[in-house]
């Protein structure tokens, strides 16, 4: 009775084994027949959705009625209201709706009299949407008697300005994303543009002034180009025009590190809350969240305005560099305190804004704000469009993922691994049974 009981739990186990290495080999055959994860669409957050529609109701409802809009942690639109009337038409359109007590016509007032006030190199303020406060910050540069004199202005306005001191020091970040270098350091390209004759580089403004030359590599062999125009302080733009006229092939693709690219297909405009990434040449790729808009800056070279400020890394070098989200460009980076060690704040200088400004647009893209994420064929070792390429600071899928993402030829190569070694031990077990029965029949005749 006992080696019935074995012999159907071998027969059990082989077919179940055969039946294994052919589902495993069926999924094998459908994974390299169709296409890989890296090749497909990137995800979508609905980040810029979201935020056209918040947008769209700011703009329809007023300043005097509403103070913002960000994006909540589901990717869904929400707009700060003064009154109940205006919660109603909100939620009718589909956004969540929250009571504040400043409509943004007061921020705004609050940060023209922080303007007006006399200005503090060191310090930095911005409009908080969603606790409806304008923050002011002060790095370690700021001294005793300036800080007091600034809170002194904050609390003329009101209850609603809060002052902070942070550590480090807010300095621009010369020293993306590949590098560029000319005798007043190292900057990071940003995003390639042009006017329909020759095509530029657009980066930071304080990388230089108008006429510094550009190299690509640190022997100075190699030129780029030379800065035609720009504007800092007040902004933090200019315009590196290319050596030869034209920016080449993959144009339209932002380095992200370790010879990857992501494709970008338009501009637009961040929202508070949305989910973005940066390149620079020196600390790789790095992603964060918007954090606030309308920022003003007081780096010790002048004052900037008009700024996003985002809690994503950067360190000097990076400056210039490209910031963008689900394949759309949103910025290029100003400044900031911290590290990528510790952390910190980084500010980007608005691109639709240099842009206009310098009657520019993206290189490859046919019309301005494109829709995130457009399909497009990368060439080869580049990054489909808005999604994240494998690149220093970003960690990648571990092993395990990988096998066990249903897409790739992981779990077919695991079931049919794992079916040959039920075989295997099916075989091993019936020769070993045999083996011993052998003994034991050759013993009892010799005996």
């Amino acid at each position: 009775m006992r080696h019935a009981r074995r012999r159907i739990v071998r027969r059990v186990t082989r077919l179940a084994a055969v039946g294994g290495l052919l589902v495993g080999s069926a999924m094998v055959t459908r994974a390299v027949a169709s296409e890989p994860p890296d090749a497909s669409a990137p995800p979508r957050t609905l980040a810029r959705t979201a935020s056209g529609a918040g947008a769209d109701l700011v703009s329809r409802l007023g300043t005097d009625r509403t103070a913002g809009h960000w994006v909540d942690s589901d990717g869904r639109p929400v707009v700060a209201v003064t009154d109940e009337r205006t919660a109603e038409a909100v939620r009718r359109a589909g956004a969540t709706a929250k009571p504040v007590r400043h409509s943004m016509s007061e921020l705004r007032s609050a940060t023209a009299t922080l303007r007006a006030a006399p200005r503090v190199s060191g310090t930095a303020w911005s409009l908080d949407y969603r606790s409806n406060e304008v923050v002011v910050r002060g790095d370690r540069t700021v001294s005793g008697s300036d800080w007091s004199r600034l809170t002194g202005v904050a609390q003329g306005i009101g209850g609603f300005v809060r002052m902070e001191r942070t550590e480090g020091t807010f300095t621009t970040r010369l020293n993306g994303a590949e590098p560029i270098l000319s005798t007043a350091g190292r900057c990071s390209a940003g995003f390639n543009v042009t006017d329909g004759t020759n095509d530029f580089i657009l980066t930071a403004g304080h990388c230089g002034p108008t006429g510094s030359v550009w190299f690509g590599d640190g022997r100075g062999d190699r030129q780029v180009g030379r800065t035609v125009a720009g504007s800092f302080p007040g902004d933090d733009f200019s315009l590196v025009e290319y050596a030869n006229g034209k920016a080449g092939d993959g144009a339209d693709l932002v380095a992200v590190g370790d010879g990857k690219g992501v494709r970008i297909t338009g501009t637009g405009e961040p929202a508070v809350g949305q989910r973005v990434f940066r390149s620079g040449s020196t600390s790789g790729l790095r992603d964060g969240r918007v954090t606030a808009l309308d920022a003003t800056v007081n780096y010790p070279e002048g004052t900037v305005t008009g700024l996003i400020e985002t809690d994503v890394c950067a360190e000097p070098g990076d400056s210039g560099g490209p910031m963008f989200s689900e394949g759309i460009a949103l910025g290029v980076t100003s400044g900031g305190s911290g590290d990528c060690d510790k952390g910190g704040t980084t500010f980007f200088q608005p691109l639709p804004e240099a842009m206009e400004s310098l009657g520019v647009r993206l290189v490859g893209s046919g019309r301005q704000d494109a829709a995130a994420g457009t399909s497009a064929t990368a060439p080869p070792g580049a990054a489909a469009p808005g999604a994240q390429a494998p690149a220093t600071g970003v960690e990648g899928s571990t092993l395990l993922a990988r096998l066990t993402d249903r897409r790739n030829v992981g779990p077919g190569l695991l079931i049919v691994a794992g079916s040959l070694v039920a075989l295997v031990a099916t075989r091993w077990i019936r020769a070993e049974a045999d083996r011993k029965a052998y003994q034991r029949h050759y013993s009892a005749t010799w005996g």
